[in-house]
């Protein structure tokens, strides 16, 4: 059956504190030392999706550390949980990264690809992608991007109006190609799942949106929503329902791993708080004039990341009113879970030959892509019950086609 079969989750940024997390938390609840407390989608039964045990990982990153070293260093586990999956982590080592400084100008590692353009970078990526599946006897592969977040690119240029034209645009080394369309592009171009779980322009540059209908490919990003934004959306549309006006929104984060570093670079930075910020205006239906966002690097916190949110509304009669938040995150571990379930869903949706953006994947995303220019639903609530809508329809499809050995 599907859902037992190996799936291969080809991580970009396998070294990174989500993807450690991840590849972690599989290995510890395939030994049964976790539950599946913080996995959205466990409770979804008979809908087709791929088992957690069926998961196997690789991926690429700039550190060539395996995978224990890397796990360690962002010291997400616990010390218990940390030896029990050593053995598996230690014996995981990333495979070389496509690179360019340009785009995340404060994360730069050694182990990149040795390739003299583009065109180049693509082939080498699709090649671990085949290699990957044979050498694991996987039956799928999907691709996840967890790279650090690059610097935002124009995505009206003419070289990426088309698939032609980014083709040519990749022949002639385009400079505005970064690491992470180029990782979108190798995927898609293949028929391949890809999920962009970064700010990164990737998949939503027009020519591979195209690209991605016509191979089959499932698509779905962008910048995973784990922690403020998650509760902004959740909030704002209880605020709009009682007719509380929204005066003003101020978020701050602080946060110390290595995504916190990459934002330390200003061009990173604005990508990231754009895609914070797209949400709330269109939750309310009207421009909050003082919505203010900011990230800040703070080394001690590692990976424990601080959000507060301070938000001043009216309500009957002119009377003004106050809520504040303070969520203490454990970044990856709100992330990586996540992460999981795309793998899941995205594999379930090329199983059922669906192609292009999957737009009921949009609770898992601050900015979630949008099929031909569609409006984006940004509110938690809605967005859960499309997904789950959406999930259902495989439990349809079981009953009224069910495997050849179940009819009568």
């Amino acid at each position: 059956m599907a859902g037992s079969e190996r799936l291969g989750v080809a991580i970009v940024g396998l070294g990174g504190a989500v993807a450690t997390t991840a590849v972690a938390g599989m290995e510890l609840l395939r030994r049964g030392r976790v539950d599946t407390r913080g996995l959205p989608l466990a409770g979804a039964k008979d809908m087709g999706l791929t088992e957690y045990g069926a998961l196997t990982f690789g991926g690429w990153d700039l550190f060539e550390e395996d995978l224990e070293k890397a796990a360690r260093n962002h010291a997400v586990l616990t010390d218990s949980q940390m030896e029990a999956v050593a053995p598996v982590l230690r014996g995981m080592r990333p495979w070389p990264a496509a690179s360019n400084a340009k785009f995340c100008k404060n994360v730069v590692g050694t182990a990149t690809k040795k390739t003299r353009g583009l065109r180049e970078q693509v082939q080498a990526i699709r090649e671990d992608l085949t290699r990957f599946k044979k050498e694991q006897g996987l039956e799928r592969v999907v691709v996840v991007n967890l790279a650090s977040t690059e610097k935002s690119v124009d995505l009206t240029r003419p070289e990426f109006a088309t698939p032609e034209s980014f083709e040519k645009a990749l022949d002639a080394n385009d400079a505005e190609i970064g690491p992470a369309m180029l990782y979108a592009y190798a995927a898609i171009v293949d028929g391949i799942p890809f999920a962009n779980f970064t700010p990164s322009v990737a998949a939503d540059v027009p020519a591979l949106l195209e690209l991605a209908r016509r191979t089959g490919a499932p698509i779905a990003g962008k910048d995973g929503k784990t922690g403020q934004t998650l509760l902004k959306t959740v909030l704002a549309p209880a605020l709009r329902d009682r007719a509380l006006h929204v005066d003003g929104w101020y978020s701050t984060n602080i946060l110390g791993n290595r995504d916190g570093e990459a934002l330390n670079d200003p061009a990173s930075k604005q990508n990231k708080l754009d895609t914070k910020g797209a949400a709330l205006d269109s939750i309310l239906g009207y421009k909050v004039q003082d919505h203010i966002v900011q990230i800040q690097y703070y080394r001690p916190r590692g990976d424990n990341k601080e959000a507060w949110d301070n938000i001043d509304v009216t309500g009957f009669l002119g009377q003004p009113m106050q809520i504040k938040l303070n969520f203490l995150c454990k970044d990856s571990i709100l992330a990586a879970p996540l992460v999981v379930e795309l793998a899941r869903t995205l594999d379930l949706a090329k199983r059922r030959g669906e192609g292009g953006v999957i737009d009921a994947l949009g609770c898992f995303f601050k900015a979630p892509m949008s099929p031909d220019g569609q409006p984006v639903e940004h509110a938690m609530a809605e967005q859960q019950r499309r997904l789950m809508t959406w999930l259902s329809k495989g439990r349809t499809r079981q009953a009224e086609h069910p495997p050849e050995r179940l009819r009568g």
